[in-house]
């Protein structure tokens, strides 16, 4: 083949392809809309490369390979900018619109989080309290001795109880108690991305010691991250060992003080109003060592506790308002409902023209009931309430299309895109002597840069409140000799959970591992294919110009990069954006071969340099 039989058949190109903005490696251009054969489509501020190929409807691969050309090197669960994922769509003809980043930051799943709280605008609030334990272990009894003792008339306590929530005042300082039916309830809210509670009292009863729903609840409050304040309940009762006690919580790593921990354990008689005292100081204290602030000066943001219909009154719902100042005729949106205020009622059941942080209130107006653990807001105005509902139904759409991915690589996928390199897992086995025994075998796997942690290890069959904790923690859920229930199995297909059961430990702790190696970094090797020396230089268009060359060892790939040597030095590196042999589009020159290449950016080739084709090799560890 003749060198200029290859640039003929450059140069016989009559109609340019439209050019992706930043090619030549200066800032995005914008591209008008009307100038791309599809629809444009609308693209988030980040997105995984995964994640673009799909909104792009167009392969991995081809999403993989069009970011080469641009000089990026990322594989498919890396996540991309705005930016950049609009130079790919426009390589590909495809129009973009720019991410409504206010509506989705309002609409964020970060519920009662004040992105605007900062140190000039904060004020201390009162603390938020939720009451976790086994079942008659008092939880009830001790919520009605704080509340007998502290609400001002036996009506208040009634009123309170319907709205999920109350207030008590303990040496001029208030604490929020969320009366909720328990652990499940409490998790409920988180896995809505609910930020709810700063401190979590677990009751345990002195004469029953530590029960599965008392593991449970430490379990889930230590996912939540949030302290833990022992309440040792029926301390008069007979058989009661309070010693005991604190040797079982020890079991299960909490370390109470009287035993070198820092865990506050508080003996308690809730039948007899005992202790009180010394729990609602206790609870002071660490809410004084946690500077819990919030801004009074801005709309109102809160998390929804409960809701429901009232043939009478129309759709009530129970809110904690967690920064801010909400008021009687404010316009607001709970979830994806809406209304105005017409009335609110505080926690001691008085009707009130306004309410601050951490006051749980009862609010008439919604149309309609919204779900436990759902964002709360104050707006401007109905228009802006109907547009905010609008963004949070598509955004729950597209997390109903997500979470049906019920894969391992989806798992992976999550973990990923966190920033703590930490694989979580519930782990359920058939018997309890296998606890231990498979927990050892999943903690071992733990390496440096990998932590594999057990949120939750039990015997029995695995069952919703295995798949709630889970679901709050982005976890897995491993069955070892154990079937999973029906209704489970339903729930994590609903939540996006992975489950795994095995019969063989070898086989769960191998899975582990790959799960575990797939966290770390890829190893990125850089292999030289081939070499090709530049015997001419073909002018191309107003600026562009094409390497006439013969391969004189190797390959050189058409998905591969493309050093540039002169004088033995590197003068360029970029992505290859053609490659021809004769008149044909090929996808590799191999030895002795000549063709015609272009490289993306570069554009002063001389006679006599050295092209070097790599390749990026990524191995997993």
């Amino acid at each position: 083949m003749s060198q200029r039989r290859g640039q003929r058949s450059f140069r016989g190109r009559s109609k340019r392809r439209n050019r992706a903005p930043g090619d030549g490696g200066g800032a995005p251009r914008a591209v008008a809309e009307d100038s791309f054969p599809r629809s444009p489509v609308e693209l988030p501020a980040t997105s995984t490369v995964g994640e673009l190929a799909d909104i792009l409807e167009m392969s991995n691969v081809d999403t993989i390979k069009a970011l080469m050309r641009l000089g990026i090197m990322a594989t498919v669960n890396e996540t991309v900018e705005f930016d950049v994922a609009a130079r790919v769509a426009a390589s590909f003809e495809i129009g973009v619109l720019k991410p409504k980043d206010r509506e989705e930051s309002a609409a964020s799943t970060k519920v009662g989080v004040d992105d605007e709280l900062t140190d000039e605008n904060a004020s201390t609030r009162p603390p938020v309290i939720t009451v976790l334990g086994h079942v008659d272990h008092g939880k009830t009894t001790l919520l009605d001795a704080i509340r007998g003792s502290k609400v001002v008339d036996t009506e208040a306590g009634g009123i309170t109880q319907s709205i999920g929530a109350y207030q008590v005042n303990k040496e001029g300082q208030s604490l929020t108690f969320i009366d909720t039916p328990g652990h499940a309830a409490f998790t409920q809210m988180r896995a809505s991305g609910a930020q709810v509670t700063d401190i979590a009292v677990l009751v345990v009863a002195a004469d029953d010691g530590v029960m599965p729903q008392t593991i449970e609840a430490i379990d889930h409050a230590r996912a939540a991250g949030v302290p833990i304040i022992v309440a040792i309940n029926k301390i008069d009762a007979p058989g009661a060992d309070i010693d005991k006690t604190n040797a079982q919580l020890a079991e299960h790593e909490i370390i109470v003080e009287s035993y070198g921990g820092d865990t506050v354990a508080v003996p308690v008689s809730a039948l007899k109003g005992d202790g009180i005292d010394d729990l609602l100081e206790s609870l002071l204290l660490v809410a004084e060592i946690q500077e819990l602030k919030a801004n009074s000066d801005r709309p109102g943001i809160g998390v929804v506790i409960e809701s429901h219909m009232d043939r009478s009154r129309g759709s009530i719902a129970s809110v904690l308002v967690r920064s801010g100042i909400v008021r009687t005729g404010d316009n607001v949106v709970a979830g994806t409902y809406r209304g105005r205020i017409k009335s609110m009622v505080d926690g001691f059941g008085d009707v009130v023209p306004e309410a601050g942080p951490s006051t749980p209130i009862e609010v008439l107006g919604l149309n309609g009931t919204p779900a436990a653990g759902d964002q709360f807001d104050v707006v401007a105005s109905d228009r802006e309430g109907r547009d905010l509902v609008t963004t949070r139904e598509r955004l729950a759409s597209k997390r109903k299309v997500t979470r049906a991915a019920t894969t391992m690589a989806e798992v992976m996928r999550r973990v990923q895109l966190s920033d703590a390199k930490e694989l979580l897992v519930v782990i359920k086995t058939g018997n309890h002597g296998s606890i231990d025994a498979v927990r050892r075998a999943v903690e071992q796997v733990s390496k440096d840069e990998v932590q594999v942690r057990v949120l939750s290890a039990s015997s029995g069959a695995i069952n919703e409140s295995d798949i709630l904790l889970a679901s709050a923690s982005n976890a897995m859920v491993m069955g070892f000799e154990t079937n999973v229930e029906t209704g489970a199995r339903k729930h994590a297909d609903t939540k996006g959970v992975t489950i795994r059961t095995y019969d063989i430990i070898y086989n769960l702790v191998d899975e582990v591992e790959d799960a575990a190696r797939g966290l770390l970094e890829p190893e990125r090797k850089v292999v030289v294919t081939g070499h090709a020396n530049i015997l001419e230089v073909f002018t191309h268009g107003k600026r562009e110009q094409i390497a006439g060359v013969r391969v004189t060892d190797g390959v050189l790939k058409r998905s591969g990069r493309m050093r540039v040597y002169r004088g033995g030095d590197e003068i360029f590196d970029g992505a290859i954006t053609s490659m021809r042999h004769l008149k044909d589009s090929v996808r590799e020159l191999t030895n002795n071969f000549e063709g015609g290449i272009k490289v993306d950016g570069f554009h002063e080739y001389q006679e006599g340099d050295v092209l070097e084709g790599y390749e990026i090799q990524v191995t997993r560890r």
